[in-house]
């Protein structure tokens, strides 16, 4: 069975040296850093065939707007080279310098038609702003003409939230409550929730977003969404649900839990479900023993693995 994952890490020297610095822990930044031989070794003894990578949080969004052009020109330039070294192993989703919108849409541009990037990560905000702002319109706009899916990857929390959510414990409370363990999902969340509010989809109909995690809760909240802000109340065309269903997809990304697969297969159906490992934050083997032991039908494991990846970003089967 082939397998694709979508939320793979990756970083570059002056990534690591730069924004990536705390990324910069004893084993993990050559994991990062390993674009080549090594990575590869390890899709092969894991059974992963394609890995999309995508560069690591914080990413560029929480730079100076010039900082970030060159950041992450520099960091798509990296990627691009890994993925030509290993075509049928790697591909890449660019890094977008959110905090100039109109450089994010040419860089957008220039990743996906010179080369050859399947769409773009975007981690988070942008100082406190959303996707739904009206100023990152030019990104939105250039990922529709493209048909290039944004994956939405989780940031942490503005500093304002933590100091008011997750505050008054221990600095490593702080930290674990205001990220994984439960902030940077809910954050995610709520940024879906603004892109959806927002009439980010109608106005962008056929725009893809992409998040991990299996949903970042949302899929256990939905039928509350319609019940709590019916399109009389939001002012959008239709039920939270339906963007739900029809604009947003959902990947695995370190969540190998049963429960959580289903209620996703239950809320959303099959067809939006993608694999992916987070490596190396987390383990491609478990990823794949997971994917392999889930209780689905070969044809929905196919789908999973890989077929709605590569009828999402047009990859070759």
């Amino acid at each position: 069975m082939r397998t694709i994952t979508l939320e793979e890490h990756f970083a570059s020297p002056a990534f690591i040296e730069g924004p990536g610095r705390a990324a910069a822990r004893p084993g993990l930044v050559e994991s990062l850093l390993d674009v080549g031989d090594g990575r590869i070794e390890e899709m092969d003894a894991a059974g992963v065939d394609v890995q999309v990578l995508s560069l690591a949080a914080p990413g560029v969004e929480q730079m100076e707007a010039g900082e970030s052009v060159a950041m992450a020109r520099e960091t798509n330039d990296y990627l691009a080279e890994a993925v030509r070294r290993h075509p049928q192993r790697l591909a890449g989703f660019a890094a977008l310098p959110t905090p100039d919108p109109e450089a994010a849409a040419r860089e957008l541009d220039r990743t996906v038609g010179q080369l050859g990037f399947l769409g773009a990560v975007v981690n988070g905000h942008s100082r406190g702003r959303y996707l739904d702002d009206p100023f990152f319109d030019p990104i939105l706009e250039r990922a529709e003409a493209l048909d290039a899916p944004l994956y939405l990857h989780p940031a942490a929390p503005p500093k304002a939230v933590v100091d008011a959510s997750y505050g008054g414990f221990s600095p490593e409370v702080v930290f674990a409550l205001s990220t994984s363990g439960w902030g940077w999902h809910i954050e995610t969340a709520v940024h879906v929730l603004r892109l959806i509010v927002g009439g980010v989809f109608d106005r962008h109909p056929r725009l893809q977003i992409l998040i991990g995690h299996m949903g970042e809760a949302l899929p256990f909240m939905l039928p509350r969404f319609d019940l709590s802000m019916p399109p009389e109340l939001t002012g959008i065309k239709r039920p939270i649900s339906a963007y739900l269903r029809e604009n947003v997809h959902y990947t695995f990304s370190g969540f190998n839990w049963t429960p959580n697969l289903l209620d996703l297969l239950l809320q959303v159906g099959v067809d939006r479900i993608m694999f992916s490992a987070d490596h190396p934050y987390r383990s491609m083997a478990e990823a794949v023993a997971f994917l392999e032991g889930a209780p689905l039908s070969p044809a929905d494991q196919e789908r999973i693995a890989h077929g709605n990846a590569e009828r999402l970003l047009r990859l070759e089967g």
